[in-house]
């Protein structure tokens, strides 16, 4: 029997056995160096234009707040308002215990009509002497004494008609009316309370417009007046319309305009007030709503990038450039104080054409790994309509 018919069989089982893991062995390399290089979104740094916000805090104020007092006292007949309530000047929003103050009336009313009674029995007398005077037929000093008696009937009156006035004054004061337009505050004080001038029974915001107040630090300041090159009155009438984020985020819809800059910064906070005006024509801001003043800021020839393409560390923050062979490195750059809540301005530390990870950033790249970019497309630029959350720098 040939031994060839055997050897062949076997040789070629045995080539295969090599050849198996031969394979299997390169398969698994691939599939290792897929997993080392994953495959990540990327863009490619350019230069845009970008209309952004800087935000302020601020707390709104009714564009007059009247402290309503009574001015006088007694006891709380009736509460003719509720709280949050829009009333127009003169309505009646408290009533005061009227009876006595009525009383008071009367009696000084029936104390003029009888002082004006002696009146006009002194001016008869008066009138008689004067004709017995003129016949001789009573002395000088007796007509005197009766023209006396009518200058004193005379001044009864008018303190009479006096004191009726002040009857009447405190009895029109018993009914508390709005001596502006506006929206009732809180109503502490119920009916049957014993109140006094001293007594606050409501605030009266007069809210056609609205005051909001906010701060300015020492940087804004000099960039508002180019480093003191120009007046802050001439920076305050160039700022553009302003607006109004609310506190839940939404956007009001009615531009606002920076009225006033304090000249001088607070010894404490470094910072100077600042007041914008809002019209408030349906009534829906209140006195005491928080929010943020929007100051919109045009910047040319910019880079930005999606703030999710960064990371924070020590109070600096970094991302991730594409470099040779596809290996990312990390690279620490600064960024604007403005922002839109979305991207970052970069002024330094990025340049046109750099390629930057959006993908992992804090979560899975690493510095110095190797990726497989994905999407190498310009970085997005900003949008003319700005986004509802625009946020004061650093967050």
């Amino acid at each position: 029997m040939d031994k060839t018919k055997f050897m062949m069989p076997a040789a070629m089982l045995a080539l295969g056995g090599m050849l198996l893991p031969s394979c299997k062995g390169k398969q698994e390399g691939q599939q290792q160096q897929q997993q080392q290089a994953p495959e990540l979104a990327v863009i490619t740094i350019s230069e845009s234009d970008a209309n952004l916000e800087s935000a302020y805090p601020t707390s709104l104020l009714g564009e007059n707040d009247v402290e309503i007092r009574p001015q006088i006292s007694g006891f709380l007949t009736k509460v003719n308002v509720r709280e949050g309530q829009h009333v127009n000047k003169g309505q009646v929003l408290f009533t005061i215990d009227q009876v006595q103050l009525k009383a008071q009336v009367d009696a000084a009313q029936a104390a003029v009509e009888v002082a004006q009674a002696n009146v006009n029995t002194a001016t008869t007398n008066a009138n008689n002497n004067k004709i017995l005077l003129d016949k001789n037929i009573i002395s000088p000093a007796s007509y005197q004494t009766s023209a006396d008696a009518l200058n004193a009937a005379k001044a009864q009156l008018n303190q009479a008609q006096a004191n009726l006035v002040n009857a009447r004054k405190s009895l029109s004061y018993s009914v508390v009316t709005a001596p502006v337009a506006g929206v009732v505050g809180s109503i502490v004080y119920k009916e049957g309370t014993l109140v006094t001038p001293q007594t606050l029974l409501t605030v009266l915001s007069n809210n056609g417009s609205m005051e909001a107040n906010f701060s300015f630090n020492e940087k804004d300041i000099l960039a508002m007046t180019d480093g003191g090159r120009r007046s802050l009155q001439t920076a305050i009438d160039s700022l553009p319309a302003v607006y109004l984020q609310l506190a839940d985020g939404q956007r009001y819809a009615y531009p606002g305009k920076i009225v006033s800059v304090s000249g001088v910064l607070d010894r404490t906070t470094g910072s100077a007030s600042a007041k914008a005006i809002f019209p408030n024509p349906d009534g829906m801001l209140r006195s005491g709503n928080t929010g943020q003043v929007l100051i919109p800021n045009n910047r040319s020839n910019i880079i930005q990038i999606p703030q999710n393409a960064t990371y924070e560390m020590q109070d600096m923050k970094f991302c991730y450039v594409v470099g040779d062979s596809s290996k990312v490195h990390s690279t620490p750059i600064e960024i604007a104080k403005e922002n839109d809540g979305k991207t970052y301005i970069v002024t330094s530390g990025l340049k046109p054409g750099d390629v930057v990870v959006t993908e992992g950033v804090g979560i899975s790249v690493k510095d110095g790994m190797v990726i497989t970019p994905k999407g190498a497309t310009a970085a997005p630029a900003a949008s003319a309509q700005q986004p509802k959350g625009a946020q004061k720098a650093g967050k």
